[in-house]
């Protein structure tokens, strides 16, 4: 019965990482409401947490241990019925500049935090939040996309001098008509050199030949991809507004975005962030700006304005600057295809690179090039909602309205250095995370495609709380259950076996951990099963350490015959439950997902408790003994 010393080393940095890194898991998280500014670049100062403190001081609504995370204020409290009641409070007397949010505060232990370990974390299920599912519409990206091509289409024969008497859009498909087959086949020759995006139906009516477009399978689906793609996005951006830590934004199948809030309850307020509208504007900045627009203060000087003219905030509401602008857009938001932010290898300024559409392109080269020198502004505009709240005369109750109003602000103007076209560089801007901003709005000013809410879900804090109750009470019920018909059966071997057991629910807790998998319901129901299987194991071991020893094995045989025999049987029933659990993963969705990933984990872990650990603690109790003659099992 000899066993090699690594294997004992390796058990004890494994035993003492799992306990480690498992103990931020007894430390619950607790109830917070977190203040964010409502937009990116708005600062949360101590001023603001001591404000924040007096309203909740007046309404009687203790916190305590506040901070300040992520240029976010973290308010602690003792439960969550206060939890919505401190929320409440702060939102009236906050006001609309920033956005209170239902958020959990971590209690571990400062030192854990210092060498890394975290608490697992909890899945919508068990934590509470909202789920929604939403469905792009695939249809209307593509019809849209068609409705840019059949204009590119237009202006580029034009340009090109290529002759054709109509050109319809109808049921995705475009119609041209021609003259004669000589103009037919040079169009198609034009297109064919000039992208192969398109597939081509020649045609032969009472009228005329004609040509009909429809994009290949390869460009609906670049098409639709970027579309779910770009949805997803600006989503991601909409939900930073809501002030949510951990929020889940992923797709699902081809065309369906999940979006998961833990810890908000207010569907409401949810769907009107996520179906907010905004776009983007570029237009040029008027001649007279510097006449109407005082170069000491920045403000707009109260005469009236020229013809064709608008003034709009400049960088912010708050800053107190303006800008004249021209009526007239050069572009909408609705042209870039792509922005990304960098560094100017010129100056080693921060700067945004865009890129548009073809027209969008054609748009710009046209009204940038006699605007050399001229300065362009990049408008952003939000569609918003003013919440006020108004008491009812007949009950005296506090009741919430909601007024729809406008946002415009100047978020950037630059100097035009040269002619324009589908890409150039915004630059100018005052640090990285500006462009970084920048850059995010650009992306996300506005949906590729509609969005449909499909399915909606709100699930309390209370009902997480119970059914984490129920989960652990389930874990706690199945152990004791297991460890007792392990004892009673097996004696010391199933003391052994309930050892592992704990070793291989810690090494469960702090992989989990480490990979940020959230723990569900499902994967609550993951482990349960997972406890089973490894004691599956340690009875095959006894089980068959009972036959060697009937057969006429010595103890010390008997054990070494016990485990390299079961060794091959215990592989084999969990590879094929690993391999089930991997399809459970690959192909499901949700809880599915959730209940696969703690039971692959907890396979790999059970197979290392349930073999080399109850091996090597077997080894410490029999190994040295001389004439050893029976054993406890």
């Amino acid at each position: 019965m000899r066993y090699p010393a690594w294997k004992y080393l390796l058990i004890i940095v494994v035993l003492v990482i799992s306990t480690l890194y498992a103990l931020p898991s007894l430390y619950p998280d607790e109830p917070a409401v977190q203040i964010s500014g409502a937009k990116a670049g708005t600062s949360i100062d101590q001023s603001v947490l001591q404000k924040a403190e007096q309203i909740l001081k007046s309404q009687n609504i203790q916190s305590h241990d506040n901070s300040f995370t992520n240029n976010a204020a973290l308010l602690r409290v003792t439960n969550t019925s206060i939890q919505l009641q401190a929320q409440e409070a702060l939102r009236r007397g906050l006001g609309d500049n920033y956005v209170v949010a239902l958020n959990l505060a971590p209690t571990t232990p400062t030192w854990l935090q210092k060498i890394g370990a975290k608490p697992m974390k909890l899945g919508l299920d068990l934590r509470g939040g909202v789920h929604f599912l939403l469905e792009v519409d695939m249809d209307k990206a593509i019809a849209q996309r068609m409705d840019t091509s059949t204009t590119d289409i237009r202006r580029q024969f034009r340009d090109n001098n290529i002759k054709f008497n109509s050109l319809t859009l109808n049921n995705n498909a475009i119609t041209i008509a021609f003259a004669d087959n000589a103009e037919r086949e040079n169009a198609m020759s034009f297109l064919r050199r000039n992208g192969n995006e398109y597939s081509q139906q020649a045609l032969a009516t009472d009228t005329g030949p004609i040509l009909r477009l429809a994009y290949t399978d390869a460009r609906r689906q670049e098409i639709q991809s970027y579309a779910v793609n770009q949805n997803l996005t600006t989503l991601r951006n909409r939900i930073n507004e809501l002030g949510v830590a951990e929020a889940v934004v992923q797709t699902e199948g081809s065309n369906r975005i999940v979006v998961e809030l833990p810890g908000v309850q207010d569907t409401a307020e949810a769907k009107r962030v996520l179906g907010r509208t905004a776009n983007l504007e570029f237009r040029l900045v008027a001649n007279q700006n510097d006449q109407f627009i005082s170069p000491y203060t920045g403000k707009y000087n109260d005469q009236p304005l020229p013809a064709g003219t608008e003034v709009f905030a400049y960088q912010s509401l708050d800053s107190g600057r303006q800008l004249l602008l021209q009526r007239n857009r050069i572009l909408t938001g609705e042209r870039v295809q792509n922005a990304s932010s960098g560094l100017s290898q010129d100056s080693g300024g921060a700067e945004v690179n865009i890129t548009l559409d073809s027209a969008g392109g054609k748009l710009m080269s046209d009204a940038t090039r006699s605007a050399v020198g001229k300065r362009m502004a990049v408008l952003f505009i939000e569609n918003k909602q003013k919440i006020s709240y108004v008491t009812d005369p007949a009950t005296g109750a506090q009741i919430e309205t909601r007024t729809p109003y406008t946002e415009s602000v100047v978020i950037n103007a630059a100097t035009i250095q040269q002619t324009l076209g589908s890409q150039f560089r915004i630059t100018g801007l005052s640090s990285p995370q500006e462009a970084a901003e920048l850059s995010l709005m650009l992306r996300s000013g506005a949906l590729a495609a509609p969005m449909y809410f499909v399915e909606e879900r709100v699930v309390g804090p209370s009902l997480g709380q119970e059914n984490i109750d129920k989960g652990i009470l389930s874990t706690q019920v199945g152990f004791i259950l297991v460890a007792i018909w392990m004892v009673v059966f097996f004696r010391i071997f199933g003391l052994i076996a309930n050892f592992a057991l704990v070793f291989n629910l810690a090494m469960i807790l702090t992989v989990m951990s480490w990979l940020g998998a959230s723990l569900t319901l499902p994967g609550i129901a993951g482990i349960v099963i997972t406890i089973g299987m490894a004691v599956d194991a340690n009875v095959l071991i006894c089980e068959r350490i009972r036959e060697e020893m009937q057969w006429g094995a010595s103890p010390k045989q008997a054990i070494v015959a016990g485990y390299d025999r079961a060794y091959n049987t215990i592989f084999d029933s969990n590879l094929t439950t690993f391999i089930v659990a991997f399809i459970l993963f690959a192909i499901g969705s949700g809880p599915i997902k959730g209940f696969a990933v703690t039971l692959m984990i907890g396979i790999i872990c059970s197979m290392f408790t349930a073999i080399t650990v109850t091996r090597a603690i077997v080894q410490l109790i029999y190994g040295k003994r001389r004439n050893l003659q029976k054993l406890s099992i």
